[in-house]
């Protein structure tokens, strides 16, 4: 026998191994995922059972299944051009275990969402669209999709089969571009440039022939962005499109995928809490939702947080609760200490992980899956300071960083599953111990729970059936899930 695959047979019967005895669980045993800022506990598995409530408890709180908030979609991360390279240079056995690690629900964390753009990105191998010669009877994949994106998508979805899936475009068709909607000149550049809406019509084909020519390969695209970032003209490819130009837009993307039969979700904006500081842009995705007949063609909106503050998202909320929110990008750099686990994990997991979930995001979506120890690769004009989840040393393609990201999504994919819900809770909680609470499709409970402050806390939880208490280092987060109880 080959031994790679000797090697792959022997880590999945180890991983199953633990499965196995995972799934011989009582009923009385709670799951425990702890990661500590320090990684003396690195996603350590750990369990604890139901008993008393723990006098000495810090903390206690108090499940209300009965008050109900969003539904959750997912979490993950970008799988980019430049992430899917780093991915098919390494050994197909080590690939396929840390691609299981990552996106296996009963192997691993079971990350749940990717997002993937449609043509090129600031992180691709070159700039490209799916139609460069003018004309969309020329529309055909690129190469970059053929060779490197759609062959990782494929082997995360034997992985991963109901992984869900959102594709952004960075610019459209070159020639579909114009200076100004004022002189309508062709603006023939990858940076910057709106919209010719000449062109909504071929664009909106554009959208639809690339999930259909992802279908074909199967896979499905579950969601879609018009633009993104569009008000940000300075990316190595970008397409300036203002709330009334997207608005005008989606009138026409709406139809076009109704007739193709598709059913793609349209989420709005994707771009920075604070508009860019526009103030004619504030409010993006509300101002789309006051013209009734876009607006029924839209799920709800998307946001960044490199600029603003995420209590954006509830004020977007409270003005259109009909609407959904989802979260899709956010990096770590040079620029945020990104490498620098102890602060990045809790910051991140307070302002990403229970920062927008506690503000009725319903999928959280971080950048790049995979970079590389030089950054990359990454296109002149982009961000060239930014790291992935994980990045790999690109003098062997094996030894692999893990970054406060992967902790982050990884400690929500494992105990908060695709369809749970999110619910209330009653707690003498201080400000150093925050958490989402919610109930899974599958009869569980989850709770995701984070103590950003310096000393160790117990914390108590209680179902209403149930109850369990542990200690909660400090600098820490710990993820609980567990079977519901019946109530005495």
């Amino acid at each position: 026998m080959d031994y790679k695959y000797l090697i792959l047979l022997l880590f999945v019967f180890g991983i199953a191994f633990g499965c196995a005895n995972k799934g011989s669980e009582n009923a009385s045993e709670v799951s425990v995922y702890l990661t500590t800022s320090d990684l003396a506990f690195d996603f350590e598995r750990q369990s604890t059972s139901f008993g008393e409530e723990d006098d000495k408890a810090g903390v206690s709180i108090v499940l209300d299944p009965t008050q109900r908030y969003q539904e959750m979609d997912g979490f993950g991360a970008a799988i980019t051009g430049s992430s899917c390279y780093n991915l098919l240079q390494m050994d197909p056995v080590k690939r396929s275990e840390f691609l299981t690690k990552v996106f296996s629900h009963e192997l691993g964390m079971g990350y749940s969402y990717v997002r993937i753009a449609i043509g090129c990105s600031d992180f691709s191998l070159s700039e490209f669209t799916c139609c460069d010669t003018p004309g969309i009877e020329n529309f055909a994949l690129p190469s970059e999709d053929l060779e490197y994106v759609i062959p990782v998508l494929r082997e995360i979805l034997e992985i991963n089969p109901s992984i869900k899936i959102l594709g952004s475009p960075w610019t459209p068709p070159r020639w579909m571009k114009v200076n100004n909607l004022t002189d309508l000149e062709p603006f023939n550049s990858w940076t910057s440039g709106h919209l010719n809406p000449a062109y909504y019509e071929d664009y909106a084909r554009y959208f639809v022939q690339w999930i259909k020519a992802y279908g074909e390969h199967g896979i499905s695209i579950y969601s879609i962005t018009p633009q993104n970032e569009p008000l940000n003209r300075g990316n190595s490819v970008s397409l300036f499109m203002g709330w009334d130009e997207q608005r005008d837009f989606v009138k026409q993307l709406g139809p076009e995928l109704l007739q193709a039969g598709l059913d793609t979700k349209i989420y709005l904006f994707d771009h920075n809490y604070n508009y860019d500081n526009m103030e004619e842009q504030e409010f993006y995705p509300v101002k789309i939702y006051q013209d009734t007949v876009a607006a029924k063609y839209v799920a709800g909106a998307a946001y960044h947080n490199y600029g603003g503050r995420n209590t954006e998202l509830n004020r977007i909320h409270d003005l259109a609760p009909e609407k959904e929110l989802i979260f899709t990008e956010t990096s770590i750099g040079t620029w945020n200490d990104g490498q620098n686990l102890a602060v990045r994990l809790i910051d991140d997991m307070n302002e990403l992980g229970m920062g927008t979930i506690n503000k009725w995001s319903k999928a959280v979506i971080v950048w790049n899956l995979m970079l590389d120890s030089e950054r990359g690769p990454n296109r002149p004009g982009g961000c060239t300071t930014c790291f992935g989840v994980v990045d790999i040393d690109a003098n062997d393609y094996e030894t692999i960083s893990y970054n406060s990201h992967y902790y982050v999504i990884g400690h929500l994919s494992s105990v908060v599953k695709p369809g749970a819900t999110r619910i209330g809770t009653t707690s003498n909680s201080d400000e150093n111990i925050v958490y989402s609470a919610f109930e899974n499709m599958d009869g569980t409970y989850a709770i995701v729970l984070l103590n950003k402050g310096d000393s160790d806390q117990t914390v108590s939880v209680n179902d209403g059936a149930n109850s369990f208490s542990y200690p909660i280092p400090a600098k820490a987060v710990a993820s609980f899930h567990w079977a519901m109880g019946n109530k005495q």
